[in-house]
């Protein structure tokens, strides 16, 4: 008996422990909950007024009444305040944290580091490459809400000389030290800067959104609206523009250096390195990622010799690339053939989403074409929330045999269909909501245009050489934009690499390599991106066997946002362990 009241009680006494350090465990994880929320929620109430943001009616942050502030001294205020959170956030024990805090840690931590570095490098005085800028899209393509949208949009070109100085500020500095744009991807970009200087209104850009205000405004107000914004546009931004044009042509243009390469600049290697890491969000060095791009290029080219063959042309490969550049049948006669072609294509997609998916987002998209003013300078596509946009310049340069793969990747299944899915995501700390990682974002573009083909998009053989020459496209870039970085490549030689082994159009060719050249890293993401979806697939196949099933994994990938492609690695091996669920 006393043997028994003994067993008894150190039955009780373990488990009177057990419940204690369970007690403990989870106030500590919650401590460590806390602690961390409070710095990330008040880090971006922060950033929103750094960057002159406030909430729309539906929670998402929207251009606020003024512009941010880009001098030196704001800069280096915000590296400091940056540095103070990585601190606050090295306090905080990872293990201690719930598991879907530990994401949150990750996503947060990844983009601070980002942003810190940004500054650290004094990125902010190269503001802008071949393919963006600060002065493009501060003029909305469309209508606003309502007048106190219109308000703020008027306040905020009363802002621009005072924005433009700063960066014309930034950019004089950044000549003066060698850290520019390099001059060979410059010629002709200032055409984009022309038509913000046009004296007519009825021509600017800026006043394109008073021309679609809804009627929900009384017709009173509109009209002031209006008159506020031609005053604004004459007075403000129009000389900010004729400023800005005539810095880009007299002192920028000629002045920017003829080097082309990161590690060319100050502190240059360590700068190209950052880069990878931000935009890749992986630990890879330039040679590691020179040679995943050569092995890529390798087995496509392989691919691609099979397509050729199956579409019974008789010739080499140069003189199938050749054919598909040049033959009539392949181009748009008009922008709303193209336009018309990508919708087709989307639309059939919509019938196989089912198929591929479990969770559908209700919000649509529209297709649109890219503006006038940046067409010639821009991508091919872009996909976002409210539309996809085509780019319908030099319509030669656009083979429709490109539009099924371009159009998955930037509609559906890819960017609109993700960003539609994020909106409608379960609630989540506004950070997580609006930060993005290219190597999650446009790896899954270019994974759905390989989906594409497993569901039966690609019609002709024809079209599956295109997506091929966009896969091959996007493997080239890990050995151009590594090449021209770090090993000594030239324009020509980019510009030869990439035109022999895809079908883009001459036009593409050197628009993308101008790209690489003045936006270091930012094209590793795609290829590095769609490699670890395909990787994790596979392993998901060959674990699961009969259980796997595509649409749980697709919704796996999707439910998290936008994260590391370190996050989602651990994500998909949770989604394995638990039977494919």
């Amino acid at each position: 008996m006393r043997r028994r009241l003994l067993f008894a009680l150190l039955a009780c006494g373990l488990v009177f422990s057990a419940a204690i350090q369970s007690a403990h465990g989870a106030e500590v994880t919650q401590t460590a909950d806390a602690r961390l929320k409070a710095i990330y929620d008040a880090e971006w109430a922060w950033r929103m007024d750094q960057f002159a943001q406030v909430k729309d009616s539906e929670g998402w942050s929207a251009s606020g009444e003024r512009l941010p502030r880009v001098d030196p001294a704001a800069q280096q205020a915000r590296l400091a305040y940056w540095t103070k959170v990585l601190a606050g956030l090295d306090r905080i024990g990872v293990s201690d944290l719930s598991a879907e805090e530990r994401v949150n840690y990750a996503v947060f931590r990844t983009s601070i580091e980002a942003l810190a570095n940004d500054v650290r490098f004094k990125g902010y005085e190269m503001p802008f490459n071949s393919d963006s800028s600060f002065w493009a899209h501060l003029a909305p393509d469309r209508g606003l809400r309502d007048a106190d949208e219109y308000r703020r949009h008027i306040a905020r070109m009363r802002d621009i000389p005072r924005y433009f100085d700063e960066n014309i500020a930034n950019m004089r500095n950044g000549l003066a030290r060698g850290f520019s744009v390099p001059r060979v991807t410059l010629a002709g970009r200032d055409a984009s800067i022309r038509p913000f200087t046009n004296a007519d209104p009825a021509a600017n850009p800026f006043m394109a959104p008073f021309d679609q205000m809804p009627d929900s405004i009384p017709a009173a107000i509109r009209s002031e609206l209006r008159r506020q914004g031609e005053e604004a546009l004459r007075e403000a931004v129009i000389p900010a523009y004729v400023g800005l044009l005539d810095f880009m042509q007299q002192e920028y243009l000629p002045q920017a250096r003829t080097s082309i390469a990161a590690d060319a600049m100050p502190d240059g290697k360590a700068y190209y390195a950052a880069q990878i890491r931000e935009y890749t969000t992986l630990d890879l060095t330039a040679d590691q990622i020179h040679e995943i791009g050569l092995s890529e290029v390798a087995r496509i080219e392989a691919e691609m010799h099979r397509i050729m063959a199956k579409s019974g042309f008789k010739g080499d490969i140069a003189d199938f690339i050749r054919f598909l550049r040049t033959d009539p049948q392949f181009i748009a006669k008009t922008p709303r053939e193209l336009l018309s072609y990508s919708a087709y294509v989307a639309k059939k997609m919509d019938g196989k989403l089912k198929d591929a998916f479990g969770l559908l987002p209700r919000y649509r998209f529209t297709i649109r074409p890219v503006p006038d003013a940046i067409a010639p300078f821009w991508t091919a596509g872009r996909g976002g929330l409210e539309a996809c946009w085509m780019n319908t310049y030099d319509l030669p340069s656009r083979p429709l045999y490109n539009i099924p793969a371009l159009t998955l990747h930037e509609c559906s299944p890819g960017h609109s269909f993700q960003a539609a899915l994020a909106l409608e995501a379960p609630a989540r700390p506004d950070f997580r909501r609006e930060t993005y990682f290219s190597g999650y974002g446009e790896g899954w573009g270019l994974y759905s245009e390989w989906l594409g083909g497993k569901l039966g998009i690609y019609e002709t053989p024809y079209e599956q050489f295109g997506q091929l020459s966009y896969e091959m496209w996007r493997a080239a870039r890990l050995v151009i934009d590594t090449g021209i970085h770090s090993r000594g490549w030239s324009r020509d030689q980019a510009i030869a690499y990439l035109r022999d082994r895809t079908a883009l159009s001459t036009h593409e060719v050197e628009t993308e390599v101008d790209r690489y050249i003045s936006w270091p890293g930012q094209a590793l993401a795609y290829k590095l991106g769609e490699l670890t979806i395909r990787r994790l697939r596979a392993e998901a196949e060959r674990r699961l066997g009969e259980k796997f099933d595509q649409r749980a994994f697709h919704d796996a990938i999707l439910a998290l946002g936008s994260v590391p492609l370190p996050v989602l690695e651990r994500r998909i091996e949770e989604f394995i362990a638990a039977g494919g669920r």
